[in-house]
């Protein structure tokens, strides 16, 4: 059985004097991780389109994985014969790993759940597997992420109250298995807490993981199609409930506002895929509020993405051109435009942290979400 490492691994350096946010240092084996922080999603063993020297350019300090689809292709085996996901992808700061549970979630009538796991069919050629607590643990043991998590039981947002409580339970008698199943040292073991949009059974996730004891905890069955104040309503009610010396993770949420009103509420950790796929189909973050550079608008337009960016893409690249790349079907365009989107992201939290550093979140949080609201209207 592992032990825990809150306490040794996670400590807070400062706190907002206006809000809940709060500055904090995240020790892995593969270097420390200040918080609060979004981490791009690598899927596959790659952020798609970004090299990791770019990520290393845009000041990414650490990254997710996927689990489902690792040990899917190529097997976990086979990365912890390449030396493990730090080697093989070439990538010497922290990774984080997702357990699989969502995606398996996500696969619908091709899953079924049991109290052992999740039988599901592969969406790669419809071979059939079985995902247990156990196996998903051994599965992140194997990639040698620096941080891992539980295997869980996602619901989904139309759920009802019967349904979510079962679920929960399932959830956190899985989240003990994995507690026992884990036995790498330094790595650490995040649980998530679940319970839909109901308060009661978030404050019961709470409380379970807790007497279980894990390093971190996350909220998981967020961004799963819930209204935005209930996804703030879930963020507010366990804010209160979650150990303050422990890193505190809402899986899945990722637009800008989102992260603001996270940090806010008092949380450390956060990774989306929305600036990667975003870029993809062409919707570019800015100080100016989005651009979908597909616009024809942007035809001749020779100033730059955002002005304001410091990024090597609005340094070098006219929004003209980026049109052109897009509509052409270039590669370069996805690559130039998720490497600006995650810049802006990156830049985001950095200016958060500068700005619970000098007890002024609060008024940032203000300013950002009137910027917003201007540029929405």
């Amino acid at each position: 059985m592992s032990e825990t490492f809150s306490a040794e691994t996670f400590s807070i350096i400062h706190r907002d004097s206006s809000s809940k946010a709060r500055l904090g240092s995240l020790k892995t084996p593969h270097g420390e991780v200040e918080t609060p922080i979004f981490m791009p999603v690598g899927t596959n063993a790659t952020v798609k389109a970004m090299t990791p020297e770019d990520l290393l350019e845009v000041k990414a300090q650490i990254i997710l994985a996927n689990t489902y689809h690792l040990y899917l292709r190529p097997g976990h085996r086979l990365v912890e014969q390449m030396g493990g996901l730090h080697r093989f992808m070439n990538w010497d700061k922290p990774i984080l790993t997702d357990s699989g549970g969502f995606q398996v979630f996500s696969l619908g009538e091709l899953r079924k759940i049991s109290e052992e796991g999740v039988k599901f069919q592969s969406h790669l050629d419809g071979s059939y597997h079985m995902l247990t607590p156990e196996l998903a643990t051994n599965i992140q043991e194997a990639l040698g992420a620096d941080v891992i998590m539980c295997f869980d039981e996602c619901p989904p947002a139309t759920a009802d109250y019967h349904y979510v409580s079962r679920s929960l339970e399932l959830t956190t008698r899985w989240a003990r298995r994995c507690k026992d199943a884990h036995t790498r040292v330094g790595q650490q073991l995040f649980g998530i807490v679940q319970g839909g949009m109901h308060y009661d059974l978030r404050a019961r996730s709470v409380e379970d993981l807790c007497s279980i004891g894990f390093d971190g905890y996350a909220l998981g069955g967020l961004s799963v199609g819930e209204e935005k104040e209930q996804m703030y309503g879930v963020m507010e009610c366990c804010s209160t409930l979650l150990p303050e010396d422990s890193p505190r993770y809402i899986m899945g949420i990722g637009s800008p506002e989102d992260l603001v009103e996270a940090v806010w509420h008092g949380y450390d950790m956060f990774d989306c895929v929305m600036p990667t796929r975003n870029a993809r189909n062409g919707m570019l973050f800015t100080s100016q509020g989005r651009v979908n550079i597909k616009a024809k608008i942007y035809e001749d337009d020779a100033g730059p993405l955002d002005p304001a960016c410091s990024c090597k893409v609005c340094k070098n690249y006219s929004r003209a051109y980026l049109r052109h790349l897009y509509r052409s079907g270039e590669i370069l365009s996805s690559q130039l435009n998720t490497y600006h989107n995650l810049h802006f992201y990156l830049d985001l939290m950095r200016r958060i942290r500068e700005a619970i550093r000098n007890n002024a979140f609060d008024e940032f949080r203000r300013q950002f979400k009137s910027t917003m609201l201007q540029k929405q209207n």
